[in-house]
């Protein structure tokens, strides 16, 4: 690992010190993507129903020693991923004393590296340019500067994609064929990250191997691979066998018996195709749906023009990586026939290398020069507009709610409550269920006073009561239903909002 370590840092060396602009032009790219994916964390950071959850899963893991085989659930029913995220995450949790803040910066950073490693795919791919085009573009487009501040699962496949999208590149050059390891380990490891992107690489894998049968691993090489694709599943298939085939019933409830993938797409196909153009077109313009339509078309007509100046693998590579689980998508019609944009997250990058591949080619003319302006004028005012107003946002808003208010709702409680003996809490927040102040209290009750939590009673109820409520613009009436109910349990002496946040001191009747 270390010698390879040096000789891409040579490599690194001797290629950024042969053309300086390009890489200094770069590194700002970098740094300023860094930046606008770490600003203000500790205030705007989304710390809701899944950041609660997995919070608590590490707490638990650092304070009762209570290891894990799975990790968070999926959107379909009785099916978990992988652990590796909670395992990912759960060092910056404990060098951070349980801040979640910590973790985000961490996510933040891997999906700024992978922005470097799209890069180098647009360099091997076309050519320099192409690179810099695709890592400005991922760098400051507003969803993905989004989907790099996300606390969540999906994460970290924005790097694990491009890194599998370079393995598979590294076997069409003709590369060592121990390529095929890192393959199987990054397939692998993101079904650990997000199912919905990840599990259409396996059929995406298989038409690779088809394509690339010149360059198929020898037998020791596929024992190997197969060991580590196997090794990253082990986990799930252990807690599974441990627990009566939960899993296996899962995926045969789902995928068999509820029949999610049909041949009879007819019903769904206009609604995947506006899905696929919703996913790409607002990582570009967001709200400029006619001019990205419009951009978009000459591209794709100067790229027909000069086909014969592209890469003919890199574009096949592309399409398989792409267009396969595309395919996958139209067939899937499980889970309610919902689908998510973030189900795509595994793919974001690629379109975005693949549209720069044929934006590049605008730089031939005078015209097409033209036109890279216009984009990149209203790229940067678009986007640069949306993620100044995200990162500069205050807390105080009436609806608004993100970790800076709820950590100022929390200490309202703690400090309103010394001194005047045990308390409970009381909470809601759409959906219901509050993993997030379960895990924020706790945190904060266990930092203020460790074992004794500043005498929080989680078990018994007493007089004093605090409850705390997010605005449900959604469901008021569910809010007001629950709000109803308080009445009936305790009579408000105070209260205090922050943002979409309100806190009151109760006495129990």
């Amino acid at each position: 690992m270390r010698k390879l370590f040096n000789k891409f840092k040579k490599s690194t060396t001797k290629e950024a010190k042969a053309h300086p602009v390009i890489y200094i032009c770069l590194f700002l790219v970098l740094l300023i993507a860094l930046f606008v994916r770490v600003y203000r964390t500790e205030a705007l950071l989304g710390f809701y129903y899944d950041q609660g959850r997995d919070a608590m899963v590490i707490w638990r893991l650092w304070q009762d020693h209570k290891f894990f085989m799975i990790g968070p659930v999926t959107g379909l029913a009785g099916i978990f991923l992988g652990p590796f995220y909670y395992y990912l995450i759960a060092p910056f949790y404990l060098i951070s004393g349980g801040d979640p803040v910590l973790p985000a910066v961490f996510l933040a950073f891997l999906s700024t590296i992978a922005i470097y490693f799209l890069y180098l795919l647009g360099k091997e791919f076309q050519d320099r340019i192409t690179g810099l085009i695709a890592a400005v573009i991922a760098g400051f487009s507003y969803y993905i500067v989004l989907a790099g501040r996300w606390l969540s699962n999906p994460t970290p496949i924005l790097l694990t994609s491009v890194l599998l999208l370079l393995s598979m590149w590294k076997i069409v050059k003709g590369e060592s064929k121990k390529w095929w390891i890192a393959i199987a380990l990054l397939i692998g490891i993101s079904l650990h990250f997000e199912a919905a992107s990840a599990v259409f690489y396996l059929p995406m894998i298989l038409v690779f191997a088809v394509w690339q049968k010149k360059n198929f691993p020898d037998k020791k090489v596929f024992l190997i691979s197969s060991a580590a694709f196997i090794g990253t599943l082990f986990p799930q298939i252990f807690f599974n066998f441990r627990h009566e085939n939960i899993l296996f019933n899962g995926f045969k409830e789902t995928f068999v018996e509820q029949e999610s993938f049909k041949l009879s797409f007819q019903q769904v196909l206009g609604t995947r195709l506006n899905y696929f153009w919703a996913v790409f077109h607002s990582k570009i313009l967001p709200g400029l749906e006619t001019w990205v339509l419009v951009i978009s078309a000459i591209v794709l007509g100067i790229s027909i023009e000069r086909k014969k100046e592209f890469n003919r693998n890199a574009l096949t590579l592309l399409a398989i990586f792409i267009g396969i689980p595309m395919l996958g998508f139209i067939f899937f019609q499980g889970n309610s026939g919902n689908i998510y944009d973030y189900y795509m997250t595994g793919y974001y990058l690629p379109i975005i290398l693949l549209f720069s591949m044929g934006l590049a080619k605008l730089l031939k003319t005078n015209l097409g020069k033209l036109i890279i302006l216009i984009f990149f004028f209203l790229f940067f005012t678009r986007n640069g507009e949306f993620v100044k107003n995200h990162i500069a946002a205050g807390f105080d808003g009436p609806t608004h709610i993100t970790l800076g208010n709820e950590l100022q709702a929390v200490d309202w409680i703690f400090e309103d409550a010394k001194g005047k003996g045990q308390f409970n809490v009381d909470v809601y927040v759409p959906p219901v269920i509050p993993h997030s102040y379960d895990y924020l209290f706790l945190w904060q009750a266990t930092k203020r006073c460790g074992d004794s939590l500043c005498e929080m009673n989680l078990v018994e109820q007493v007089s004093l009561l605090y409850t705390l409520y997010e605005e449900d613009p959604p469901h008021p009436e569910r809010l007001e239903a629950w709000l109803a109910r308080q009445k009936g349990i305790g009579e408000v002496e105070e209260e205090s909002s922050f943002g979409g946040i309100t806190v009151q001191r109760r006495k129990r009747l």
